[in-house]
């Protein structure tokens, strides 16, 4: 296969469906592409069934293109990352790895314009983070949660407004950012620099006001970062965590038992901001993002330096801090099941705490009845009673003493508009 067949076939395989994220080539599968989660074979000309190990190998050699470290990586670990594009089309993260003697690929679908974080429908206390000017703001949540998209829109946002020099390391290069203000140096793992700790550790000499770290992996870029960001400079980066207190202990678990002490100062110090992501089935078709997003001040500091305790968990502080726009999962499903974006089930199955997300459900729908109650109740005072004269004219003879239930008069029927 040559790389226009490789190209026809991809493009093919994005046109089969909107929205398609992956595309994956599985031994014994189909052509596969992921819409909206869902794994979804398609039919190509010439047709292509299951696929043989030969030609997923074959396709993964033609993507690495003989690169020694990516080929070097694939034979020592067993899977190596790498980006492809398809002329001015798409560009892909990739991923090729091995599984039971075969190689499989998958290929992630990079969006090639930057959204906003108002196209991405995210809360506007997002724009906080972009107005830091040094500081530890973190993204997190599970592989293909869209944190490189909120990353992406935040830079942006400071692209707009801001003139200042921004260094980022990634693996590979997702958004390629058209300088507006600021100034973009994008580097590549590989092709520019072999690890994120040796990259960070230039970065320092290359005057950035802000670095992006595509993700803290190992102790020794966590400890480089928290340097950068006590030196002055605003660090973004992703962990692949659920939440700000799984965050905070992944962290500090990366460190031995005698330095966790003073590694919690460090980061009660650094941190800005904590905002984990998810994303979830909306009731008319497409994911939407729900966050849990936790700023800092000195009850977060605390719980960082001495761990958390009851009514000092991370969960609580940004419970009682809804008014600053801080949010918890919970919050945020609620949010959406009233708006009615997401349905009970979807609320229930992504809620960090599925009690409280139910009787909160319960609370919207008891509101949601009591306003149709009261509704009726409106209608009903409007019309005369049955078989009887309109408000405000007089009874008439016989008529029955308040309280007193009369008999229903034949002829009359109450309709509700």
């Amino acid at each position: 296969m040559r790389i226009n067949e490789l190209d026809y076939f991809l493009s093919a395989m994005m046109d089969s469906y909107p929205d398609i994220s992956d595309l994956n080539f599985t031994p014994g599968r189909p052509l596969q592409v992921e819409v909206y989660g869902e794994l979804v074979p398609i039919i190509t000309d010439p047709p292509i069934g299951a696929l043989t190990p030969f030609q997923t190998e074959h396709l993964a050699l033609k993507i690495i293109a003989g690169n020694r470290r990516l080929t070097e990586d694939l034979l020592r670990t067993g899977s190596c990352d790498c980006s492809y594009g398809v002329s001015d089309r798409a560009r892909f993260r990739v991923n090729i790895f091995s599984q039971r003697g075969n190689y499989s690929i998958v290929l992630r679908k990079l969006n090639t314009a930057i959204p906003t974080l108002a196209e991405l429908g995210l809360p506007t206390v997002l724009s906080k983070p972009t107005d830091e000017k040094t500081g530890l703001v973190l993204l997190t949540g599970a592989t293909g949660s869209g944190k490189s998209t909120t990353l992406a829109a935040m830079l942006g946002e400071i692209n707009n407004k801001r003139a200042c020099h921004i260094i980022t390391l990634e693996d590979p290069v997702e958004f390629v950012h058209t300088p507006v203000l600021s100034t973009f140096n994008q580097r590549e793992m590989g092709n520019d620099f072999d690890t994120y700790a040796n990259g960070l550790r230039a970065a320092l000499r290359q005057a950035p006001k802000i670095i992006l770290v595509g993700e803290m992996r190992d102790r020794l870029t966590v400890e480089i970062a928290l340097t950068a960001a006590e030196t002055g400079h605003l660090v973004f980066s992703t962990l692949h965590t659920i939440d700000a207190g799984q965050t905070v202990n992944r962290i500090l678990g990366m460190f031995d038992p005698e330095e966790q002490e003073q590694v919690r100062y460090r980061l009660a110090d650094t941190l800005r901001w904590v905002i984990s992501q998810r994303l979830v089935p909306k009731q008319s078709g497409g994911r939407m993002p729900l966050l849990e997003i936790m700023g800092t001040n000195l009850r977060v500091n605390e719980s960082v330096i001495h761990g958390e305790s009851d009514g000092k968990s991370f969960y609580e502080i940004i419970e009682a801090s809804t008014t600053f726009g801080w949010r918890t999962f919970d919050y945020s499903c609620l949010e959406a099941y009233e708006s009615g974006v997401i349905s009970e089930e979807i609320a229930l199955r992504y809620a960090t705490k599925r009690g409280h997300v139910s009787r909160g459900i319960d609370m919207i729908r008891k509101k949601q009845g009591l306003s149709a109650e009261d509704l009726v109740k409106l209608n009903l005072s409007s019309l005369p009673a049955a078989g009887g004269p309109a408000k405000g004219a007089p009874a008439p003879r016989g008529a029955a003493e308040p309280g007193l239930r009369r008999a229903p008069q034949p002829g009359f029927a109450l309709k509700l508009k």
